[in-house]
């Protein structure tokens, strides 16, 4: 007889996320265990979930990788797959999937590819082709790094690709990119102040400017028609805001001010940071040899 298939836990992390939350649990319905994360929404969400027959926990955000981490080890089941309230599995990744676990996986984690959409058409150039995120993984091997933003699963590699993609619905409109976009310069920037960066004319007008370039001609974001033009300028407009505030840092040398301004935005700061439209570098995941001589305080439930 076949050995039963391992069971698997889809954790949602959400933050007044009422528009979208539905339809990110619908798609997951066929995992053995849902498990919302809130950070303490004040919107529907909570009762959303609920009524989609989720397990919901709450925990106070400070930043995306951390809020994971602390959701990480909840789950109830040896397999996690993480998926953001904007984003959808579709009926062939979940085939794949649950195909996976039932042959026995010989990793422990798997690659996904995400199919990105901007303002309602998916983005097959500027870079977003080819995005691919850690999201399938033992719940008690991985963990992200402790990064304010493009932080990734630390396994060591290399890790399988999964042949069907998430679906990946960033940004619906220029109003929630906004409130996203401010909220990313100002962890952007306060990651590069702790790693005692700086920004001068080169990075404030050099970096927009190769973003730009790079988005719309090397990575032929032109053939993505309007919607790949808007695409690189606001790619290109992030990296400026990213860099302008890191230089305002170094003129006020406010090292204690960056958390306050990033606690300015009120609720808007528990929001997820997702890699936006500037990927400068995307941090390779640590070797196993250098976790082993790291305490990693988010390993453990808290």
């Amino acid at each position: 007889m076949n050995a039963p298939r391992p069971r698997l836990t889809v954790i949602v992390p959400t933050f007044n996320e009422e528009a979208t939350i539905r339809d990110c649990l619908q798609s997951v319905r066929f995992a053995d265990e849902i498990l919302v994360v809130d950070s303490y929404s004040t919107d529907a969400t909570l009762s959303i979930a609920r009524a989609a027959g989720a397990r919901v926990l709450q925990h106070e955000y400070v930043y995306s990788a951390r809020q994971k981490n602390w959701a990480i080890p909840q789950a109830s089941h040896e397999w996690v797959l993480l998926v953001d309230s904007d984003e959808r599995v579709t009926p062939g990744l979940r085939d794949e999937i649950l195909d996976l676990l039932a042959s026995t996986p010989r990793h422990d984690g798997y690659w996904i590819l995400r199919a990105n959409h901007f303002l309602g058409r998916r983005i097959r150039h500027c870079g977003w082709g080819t995005d691919r995120v850690i999201r399938l993984f033992r719940r008690d091997l991985a963990r992200y790094q402790d990064r304010e933003v493009h932080a990734e699963i630390e396994l060591p590699g290399p890790l399988p690709v999964l042949t069907h993609p998430l679906e990946h619905h960033s940004f619906r409109s220029f109003g929630q990119y906004w409130r996203k976009l401010q909220l990313y310069s100002e962890w952007g920037a306060a990651q590069l102040y702790k790693e005692g960066r700086r920004a001068g004319a080169l990075e404030i007008f050099g970096r927009p400017v190769t973003r730009f370039f790079k988005m719309y001609i090397v990575r032929r974001g032109c053939l993505d028609g309007l919607h790949g033009l808007v695409l690189s300028m606001l790619g290109a407009f992030t990296v400026y805001l990213k860099y302008a505030r890191l230089w305002e840092m170094r003129v006020l040398e406010g090292a204690a001010r960056v958390p306050t301004q990033v606690e300015a935005g009120g609720a808007l700061a528990r929001e997820q940071i997702g890699r936006m439209v500037d990927e400068d570098r995307r941090p390779r995941p640590a070797s196993a040899a250098a976790r082993a001589g790291r305490h990693d305080e988010s390993a453990q439930p808290r």
